[in-house]
């Protein structure tokens, strides 16, 4: 009953850290109404999440759409510059971005509370997880530099075809309020339509589908993980093996083999249900007993 308790607690913070920061970082209201984005100072700047620039509410920019916008510029002094800033967010935190500040994560999250007769484990789907690093490489890095046009400019191609975020956030909320947008609505629009839907029903029934085997932002702060500022701690000697760990986690980690697995995404479900505390958040001044993780954190 602690435990479950203790779950039940981690699980409201999350979800209220999730819920104000899309509400903060989409704070343009008027857009929704009037179909006009947000052209502000605030746009120049990135938001650690995956949230896109054309949504009508969205006060800064997608890290991802940023690099590829900037792909074949010359000015290279700002597409490092927002490589350095993922790198800062990286360092710091890896994967907890995902856990705690992705309104797209937030969206799958909030999708798989819809009851469902059975939720599916993608345990054995793990080496699809593969897949993200693939999509970084060629969709987000290579492409974008190779499809150039007369000017020079990389095609975003991600953002383009694969990102259901942007119809989401994008497409549809001005399609809502602009015949313009309702008019040039194509093949395109449906193809991506089609794969949100896709993402939208697969939410329902496993975890996080799109975190864990397509985003590329997920798997740029992936590399981060084992070596960030923020890190879980294993304590192996408290361990009893109860296995709770294992089926709480929403992105089929083992924390007792890999406490800072790339998948994880930080969400403290583990850590509120060890009944033996043997996965701890690190904490400011804490001393870290075991070998594995010789740091200090921060605890959220």
């Amino acid at each position: 009953m602690w435990a479950l308790d203790k779950l039940k607690t981690q699980r409201r913070k999350r979800f209220g850290i999730q819920a104000l920061w899309t509400l903060v970082t989409n704070a343009n209201f008027t857009g929704f109404l009037d179909g006009k984005l947000y052209k502000g100072p605030l746009k120049q700047f990135c938001v650690p999440g995956l949230n896109c620039y054309s949504c009508p509410g969205a006060l800064g920019s997608c890290p991802i759409g940023a690099m590829q916008a900037l792909a074949g510029s010359p000015d290279y002094a700002l597409s490092l510059l927002v490589l350095g800033f993922l790198m800062v967010v990286g360092g710091l935190g890896g994967r907890l971005v995902c856990g705690f500040l992705c309104p797209f994560g937030w969206f799958q999250d909030l999708l798989h509370r819809i009851p469902f007769p059975k939720k599916f484990s993608t345990r054995r789907l793990r080496p699809l997880t593969w897949l993200k690093y693939g999509v970084l490489v060629v969709f987000v890095f290579l492409l974008p530099n190779l499809m150039v046009n007369v000017l020079g400019m990389g095609d975003p191609t991600f953002c383009k075809y694969l990102c259901p975020q942007g119809i989401l956030e994008g497409a549809l909320p001005l399609a809502a309020v602009s015949e313009n947008t309702r008019a040039a609505l194509g093949a395109l629009f449906q193809w991506k339509f089609a794969l949100l839907l896709a993402v939208v029903l697969l939410s329902v029934m496993v975890s996080r589908p799109f975190c864990k085997y397509l985003c590329p932002l997920g798997a740029i702060y992936a590399l981060f993980n084992k070596f960030s500022l923020y890190r879980l701690r294993f304590l192996p000697e408290e361990c009893v093996h109860c296995g709770k760990c294992v089926s709480i986690c929403p992105m089929d980690c083992d924390p007792t083999r890999d406490p800072n697995s790339p998948e994880c995404i930080r969400c403290g479900e583990c850590v509120a249900v060890c009944p033996t505390r043997a996965l701890q958040k690190p904490k400011i001044g804490a001393g870290l007993p075991d070998k594995t993780a010789p740091y200090k954190g921060v605890e959220l």
